[in-house]
Order: structure tokens, then sequence, then C-alpha cells
């Protein structure tokens, strides 16, 4: 019985909990067994609420037999990324300089979750602070793909997307910075969506950059993605950047998920050299279910997206160096080396060399060299002249197309331990997704196959303009239904290596 309440896709699950066929301590405590038989392998999980989840789901079960009208998503299990604020439940952001924190308050994704009724398993694994691209530069260990436990699931949230495809939970909560749900979802044969920047709250979401994150949904399916984006996203006047407009009906696209007569862009520079052979054929395959399915496919030029990674790679430093200012072992968290003897400044420089790992603090270095005096224009300055002209590109597309596409991730899961040592050669996996977040626009990344030569999971990446999200899911949905995606690869079958 478990096994089967773990396959279903959350869509079929809130299905039979409504139904009265499920009860919500049912489908929790199966998921919670998963958990305890696989993620000691897997290593999804920082975090398990066991006890708090149960009697989350008790209380949806009361609710639900007392007649009340609950959500859609009501007593459905969901994983939540550790850089997301649970008042009261550790929040580590998978660094040693959070370590056993226990925010006093509630993300508003948090908020919203449980204003849904879902039910909360725990809290997922990721590198330290957002900062990776494979999940290994947590202070925790890594996370393990499901599909080969020698192999990266993504990152930074591996977490998130290893737990779903390890079906330890039917949807999960990620963020994405530069990639952090897109590349993850590609690597483990799930659906992760990055929304529009500012059409999900950051409010409570432990900032890294704070132009550049967005949290988002991770799922099986592209219905399951679009009904747990519409329970988070919305305004939020706790978040400054928070855009005050109507989520985009991502649900209703889901459900008709008809391309007919669209224009869909193809874009050059992000799906030309350097892609793994399987990844272009599945890629490929998957242009042409397009074409049958009544789309008219064109090429389509970025031409800045030549130089994204490079300015991404000085924008995020140079955020992310003011934004981890703040952790200094003063006022939470890690204080290491207060022996009574050292002053405040060398407490706090003690603090955070043995706070942060190796990869925050290359990153922080560059930025507070970046944003120094005599460099600031040379290097931040710059980067921010690149990235309008990439928001350009995108807009000048837009006006010819309906959506672009490009695959998610350059290849396969890779082995872990394979690019740790190489950190130009991690952050090229993050090649085709940096430009969507450069540009504020929204992007998806979906199941397409699996690469003929390691039988791995391969991801094709929509992006559409600012607040068109259901674009995503409209494509989303038809692509999913012609390649029968929601009944094989990584999505209903269990991962080989589980």
């Amino acid at each position: 019985m478990n096994s089967d309440i773990i396959r279903l896709t959350a869509v079929d699950l809130a299905a039979a909990l409504a139904a009265g066929e499920l009860s919500s301590r049912e489908a929790t405590s199966a998921h919670l067994e998963r958990i305890a038989e696989v993620d000691g392998r897997v290593h999804a999980f920082l975090y398990v609420g066991a006890d708090a989840a149960l009697a989350a789901a008790d209380a949806v079960d009361r609710r639900r037999a007392a007649g009340e009208e609950l959500g859609p998503l009501a007593g459905v299990p969901v994983a939540v990324k550790d850089v997301i604020a649970t008042k009261g439940v550790p929040t580590t952001c998978g660094s040693r300089m959070l370590a056993g924190w226990r925010p006093p308050y509630d993300a508003t994704v948090a908020e919203r979750l449980a204003a849904a009724g879902t039910v909360m398993l725990g809290k997922t694994n990721m590198d330290e602070f957002a900062m990776g691209s494979s999940t290994e530069h947590s202070a925790f260990g890594p996370t393990r793909n499901p599909w080969d436990l020698a192999r990266s699931p993504g990152g930074s949230g591996g977490g998130s997307a290893a737990a779903v495809a390890a079906f330890e939970a039917p949807l999960a909560v990620g963020t994405d910075t530069g990639g952090s749900i897109r590349q993850p979802a590609a690597l483990t044969g799930t659906v992760g969506v990055k929304p529009t920047y500012g059409g999900v709250s950051r409010y409570g979401l432990v900032a890294l950059a704070s132009s550049l994150d967005q949290a988002g949904p991770c799922a099986r399916t592209v219905l399951d993605a679009a009904m747990l984006h519409e329970a988070i996203a919305g305004h939020d006047p706790r978040d400054s950047t928070s855009l005050d407009a109507p989520v985009p009906e991502v649900v209703e696209a889901a459900l008709a998920g008809d391309v007919q007569g669209l224009r869909i862009g193809l874009v050059r520079q992000l799906s030309g050299d350097g892609f793994q052979p399987g990844v272009r054929s599945r890629f490929d395959q998957a242009v042409a279910a397009l074409g049958a399915l009544g789309a008219e496919v064109v090429e389509v030029d970025l031409p800045y997206a030549d130089y994204a990674l490079a300015a991404y790679y000085l924008i995020l430093p140079s955020e992310c160096s003011s934004n981890l200012a703040k952790f200094d072992g003063m006022r939470y968290g890690l204080r290491a080396g207060d022996d009574g003897r050292r002053s405040v400044s060398e407490v706090m420089s003690f603090t955070r060399g043995e706070g942060f790992g190796d990869e925050a603090k290359r990153r922080i270095m560059i930025g507070t060299y970046a944003l120094s005096s005599g460099y600031y224009d040379a290097y931040y300055g710059q980067a921010q002249k690149v990235r309008t002209l990439i928001a350009q590109d995108f807009a000048t597309a837009f006006t010819e197309v309906d959506v672009l596409i490009s695959p998610t991730s350059p290849t396969t899961a890779f082995q872990l331990g394979e690019k740790l040592d190489d950190p130009v050669a991690m952050y090229l996996n993050d090649i085709a997704t940096i430009p969507v977040n450069l540009a504020g626009i929204c992007g998806m990344s979906l199941p397409i196959g699996l690469a003929p030569e390691d039988g791995l999971p391969v991801g094709l990446q929509i992006m559409a303009p600012a607040m068109a999200d259901d674009r995503l899911y409209n494509v989303g949905a038809a692509l999913e239904a012609a390649l029968d995606s929601a009944r094989g690869h990584a999505l209903i079958q269990e991962a080989p290596a589980l």
C-alpha cells in the first residue's frame, strides 16, 4: 500500500485525500517510511520532523472530517529547501555557520504552504548558502542522485530534486539564483520551475544574491508543479521586490497544454557546442515533437548570452559578500574562538574562518574585491551593463516568439567529485540557466528522456517573459503529454539506484 501511495502524483494524491480514499496521516506516514528506507543512501534531507508532520496531517484530517472547505493541496506532504526560514525548525542553509539555528519566524513561502494545508516533512540538503551546482558544498555531506548514487543530483537544490525523484516527497520547494531548481531537475528527471523574479516572496529566504534569488516548485509532473506554484505565489508587502500583480493562471495553462500555432524560439547560443551528444539528441527529438504538435520552431539569437556566465560570477559574488556579512558570530549561529581573551573583531574573523566552506569563502572574496574602491566600475558596474544587454536580448526575442527553449544542462548527472576541484567546470553547469535569472524572467526544466550513452535523465528548458509563467506550463504540459513522460522516465518509475 505504501509503495502505491508514494508513486501517486501530487494531484492524484490530493484527489484521493479529498475523496476520503486516503487520510493525510496515511500519506504522510508512507513518505516518512520511504525517507527512513532510502535517505541513508540519498541524503536528500538535513532534517526530518516526523512528529510535527504527523501532527499536521492529523489536523488536516480533522478539518476535513468536520466538513471544512480545504485547499487543493491540503494534506499533501512537501519538502522544503533548508534556505527557507521555518519557525522553530532547524534552518542551516547547508552551512556550519547556522548549524542548529531555529528561526523565530516563518518565511512567507512557509506560511503559504501551511495555509494551503500541506504537510512539511522536513528540510532538504543544499550547497552552502545556495552556492554550488552539485550539492557537494553542503557542510553536512553531499546528496546523491537516485538514478546513480555515485553521481550528483545537481545544485544548489539537489536535496529537493533528489527527494522528489526518490519518491521521498511528492512535492518540494527550492530556490533558484542561477539554475538551482532547474539544473537539479534536469539531472534527476523531475520538473523544476523558476518563477518570474518577484512572483514568489523572498521574505524569510536567506539571501544569497538579492537581485537573483527566487523560490519555486519541484515536482514529478508539470501539473503538480503548477499546483505548488499557485500555492506559494503572490504579492507580499514584506518583500519590497514582490510584484503587486495577479498570479498567472498556471494550473489552467497546465491543464490546457496546447501549443498549436505558438512560435517557439530555439536559442542558438544555448544549444550548440559543448553539449553532451545524448543531451543534444534528446533535445532534438523534443523539438521535433513540439513541431508535430503544431508549434512553429525557429532559431533565435541572444547575442549577449555568451557573456552571461562572466557577468553572473561578478554580480552574484558581489551581492553574496554583502548579504553574508551579517554572519559574524555575534547574534546567532556559530560563534568560534570566543575564549574570553579575543577581541570582538578577532572572534568575528575566527567564526567566519571556521563557519564558511571553501566555495563560500571563494565567492565572498571575489565579491569583496569586485566591490572595492577602484574596481567597482570595472567589474560590478560593467557586469550590470552586460546584464541590461542580456535583458534587452530577451525582450527583443519575445517580440518574435512566445517562448524560448534550450537544453537545461549541458550534460547529464556527473560523478561526485568529478568537478569539485575545478570551479570553472562546475560553474559551466549553469551556462544555459543563468541568463534567465539575470533577465528576471521565468524558466522551467522538464524531463524529455534518457541519454542513450548513459541512461540518465535529460532536461529541456522553457523560458517565457516576466509574468508569463503560464506559458511555461502550457508548453511544458503539451510536451510532457507528447513524450508520455508522465508515465515513464524518472517520474513514476523507480529510479534504478533505489
